[in-house]
């Protein structure tokens, strides 16, 4: 694992943002939440993800060593997201510079907070740094890609008992250009973060950039959303995992359903109301599954 004792002299001249606080809301990155990014296994990946559709190129490439940054991993450039956005908010300075402690992370994206899950953190800090990235997202000319890897850099600050203090972490531009402009970025719901399966995970995030509020929804075919997804699952079991995602209605605030049309599977997705007692439940801790459809009339 890379341990820096100080960065070099260029990203020093950042200033530090410090994070604030725990009891934000979740934001994610559209860009992110649009494209094939990340593994969507737990098991270790190093085949690259070679994306093209239309203008849109995206090539993910992994160390042997660390594997391909994972959707679990991405928690923390949601967190990441997150803070920019409450801090931009507020009219506070922000910076690619971010310091925070484990405990913040973890507990934001509803992780435990032993010490295997602050060694399950540093393993995902590892993978987002060596995971590298090449592409035409939000390039001029198409032909160009942006390079870059999620995190620059990454260091821990320790006592001198070798306890932690807390991390500091560089984001590259790419990223936070993403999240400083406001229209690229997405609420999405906290209980994103119990979603156990790489899949849902992706599919959530997915549908929350396309579904939104439309008036009766969105959809996607089977075949569309394997491609767009990067997984390396076969065709037949990506279909099978997808109707057990809507058998189960796993996805918070939307309603999932499977229509057969033409020879093809579609899933489709429409936004649901939260039921007023749910919100009060949640308030408290707790959670409720009475939802409701929007209205759109």
């Amino acid at each position: 694992m890379r341990r820096l004792s100080a960065f070099p002299a260029k990203p020093a001249q950042l200033d530090l943002f410090m994070s604030q606080g725990r009891d934000i809301a979740a934001r994610d990155a559209q860009d992110l939440m649009a494209w094939p990014f990340f593994s969507l296994a737990k098991s270790k990946r190093v085949r690259p993800i070679d994306f093209r559709m239309g203008e849109v190129s995206i090539l993910v490439e992994a160390t042997a060593e660390h594997g391909m940054a994972t959707i679990w991993d991405a928690d923390v450039l949601i967190w990441v997201a997150s803070q920019i956005v409450e801090a931009r908010d507020a009219g506070r300075p922000t910076s690619r510079l971010i310091a925070a402690t484990p405990h913040e992370i973890l507990a934001f994206t509803r992780r435990g907070t032993g010490k295997a899950s602050y060694e399950r953190l540093k393993a995902g800090l590892d993978r987002l740094q060596s995971t590298t990235i090449a592409t035409s997202i939000r390039q001029h000319d198409a032909r160009r890609r942006h390079r870059f890897s999620w995190i620059n850099e990454w260091k821990e600050r320790l006592d001198h008992s070798g306890r932690a203090l807390g991390i500091e972490m560089i984001i590259p531009d790419w990223f936070y250009e993403g999240v400083i402009n406001q229209a690229l970025v997405l609420t999405i719901d906290a209980d994103y973060f119990a979603l156990t399966g790489g899949l849902e995970r992706w599919l959530y995030r997915l549908v929350r950039k396309h579904g939104g509020k439309q008036r009766g929804g969105w959809s996607f075919d089977f075949q569309h959303l394997h491609l767009k997804s990067g997984a390396l699952s076969p065709p037949k079991r990506f279909a099978f995992e997808l109707r057990d995602i809507a058998r189960r209605q796993a996805l918070p605030g939307y309603t999932l359903t499977i229509e057969h049309a033409l020879g093809r599977e579609r899933l489709n997705f429409v936004a649901v109301r939260p039921d007023p007692f749910d919100s009060a439940m949640r308030g408290l801790g707790l959670r409720s599954t009475n939802h409701h459809p929007v209205d759109m009339s």
